[in-house]
């Protein structure tokens, strides 16, 4: 005799299926490998993209906001069209995994080949060619000098420099840092964030009482913001004064 399993319980013992089913919509893209579309948290898998505040090297020896100019030209590219996401795993964050179209086209094959993200390959091997045509055609990030996004975020002076270019004599120091010094990387990224005694990631926004009071070094783990959810995304809160 079959036995009737409640929905709830069903969700429980097949947790896979529960978060098979496709998300669509038009997304926020808060960076250019993770997005939001409704409350679903998205991160694109197979790939790696600089956070917003990682610098590159131009081709021309000249710091540059990487992070910010791939989270810009994916939005350009896909210029507010839905999207259609197939999620495979939950991460210990909470974010979906997954591999998002639009039109049909694969936006994380899009980002590697025009060198806003790189292939990783720790997990996936699909986006390796497009890595090797990006890196060939000096596109994106390729044009200059940079840090692989995974190595950038527990970067050390061992940390390799990765472009196709030779690095100026400064890529290390300029490389090693965040756009989190005295100057906004971009007008658009005005929200301050500052890590209190507690060990806490606070935000501050033009409006906060003690915004102008926050001074932003990078040797005392502050960073700019771009909007809110970012800051949260982060695990900063709100000041509460």
């Amino acid at each position: 005799m079959l036995m009737k399993i409640a929905p709830t319980l069903l969700l429980v013992l097949l947790p896979s299926l529960a978060s098979a089913a496709d998300i669509s919509g038009i997304p926020k893209i808060r960076q250019a490998d993770l997005v939001q579309i409704g409350n679903a948290r998205i991160r694109l898998g197979g790939i790696d993209a600089p956070s917003t505040d990682q610098l590159c090297i131009s081709n021309k020896s000249e710091r540059w906001t990487c992070g910010i100019a791939a989270r810009d030209e994916l939005i350009k590219h896909v210029d507010g069209k839905s999207w259609t996401c197939h999620p495979r795993q939950v991460d210990r964050r909470g974010r979906q995994i997954a591999r998002c179209e639009v039109d049909g086209e694969d936006i994380q094959k899009w980002l590697v080949a025009n060198g806003w993200a790189l292939a990783y390959t720790h997990v996936s091997k699909d986006y390796e060619p497009d890595e090797h045509a990006a890196r060939e055609a000096k596109a994106g990030m390729w044009q200059g000098a940079f840090i692989a996004p995974w190595d950038w975020r527990v970067r050390n002076k061992k940390t390799a420099i990765l472009g196709a270019t030779k690095p100026p004599d400064n890529a290390s120091a300029v490389l090693l840092a965040s756009a989190s010094g005295p100057v906004a990387p971009s007008p658009d990224c005005s929200i301050k964030g500052n890590v209190n005694g507690a060990g806490e990631c606070i935000y501050h926004t033009p409006s906060s009482r003690w915004y102008a009071q926050i001074k932003m070094r990078i040797a005392k783990g502050t960073r700019w913001f771009c909007s809110v959810e970012e800051a949260e995304a982060a695990g900063c809160r709100e000041t509460r004064r």
